[in-house]
């Protein structure tokens, strides 16, 4: 599974790409409205940091414009994924940047119909938002298993990226039905390292290495 950071902010994904647990970025308006700093500025250094796809949203509603601004995006770098909404320009935009050679990866997905759709339209990546479809008490985790099944049935190159990830369940189950990707913020891949029994055994360690004096430096 390749781990892709939700974030704009420059420290947090050095520090997860210097640990080698960074295949790409996802960015949006708000995350680089939240980082403070000009958009194509930060997504340069983003393009420049890590070697893996770099997704860059537009951010008009019509196929016209949305395919513009996705063809002013890629000139940052080779790097880049146009993000599009799941919507019909947003499918329009999809297929004209993906003939032109572009990956491009569709967000907003909450049906299988939608997926089947972004994968007919040639997307690179299907964003389906396991976390929003939560919050409506929906399981969000359906729509990943739906879209898998469908997708290995007829045999889509598009990748399922699990994205609006909540918790570290989110990428362990992501993980056991077969997404392609997750995205999640720094946040919560640093949180899957914590166990409870771990913390437990590390100060049983540590107080048996101090009943017995036990020095190595």
């Amino acid at each position: 599974m390749k781990f892709f950071v939700d974030t704009a902010e420059i420290d947090a994904i050095a520090e997860l790409n210097d640990l080698g647990m960074v295949d790409g970025v996802t960015t949006n308006p708000s995350l680089i409205k939240k980082s403070g700093r000009d958009i194509i500025e930060v997504t340069k250094e983003i393009c420049d940091l890590v070697d893996g796809p770099v997704s860059a949203e537009v951010t008009a509603t019509d196929a016209e414009t949305m395919i513009a601004e996705g063809r002013k995006l890629v000139q940052i770098a080779d790097n880049i994924a146009v993000k599009v909404p799941l919507t019909w320009d947003g499918l329009k935009a999809c297929k004209a940047l993906s003939d032109d050679g572009h990956m491009v990866n569709v967000t907003l997905c909450f049906s299988v119909n939608q997926a089947i759709l972004a994968a007919k339209a040639g997307a690179t990546f299907i964003s389906p938002f396991i976390g929003r479809l939560d919050d409506i008490n929906l399981d969000g985790m359906d729509l990943i298993a739906d879209i898998r099944q469908v997708y290995d049935n007829y045999g889509f190159e598009t990748e399922i990226l699990a994205a609006s990830i909540r918790s570290v369940n989110h990428i362990a189950d992501s993980a056991r039905i077969g997404a392609d990707v997750i995205t999640a913020p720094p946040a919560v891949i640093k949180a899957m390292v914590n166990h409870v029994l771990t913390d437990k055994g590390l100060d049983a360690f540590l107080a048996d290495i101090k009943a017995a004096g036990i020095k190595i430096l």
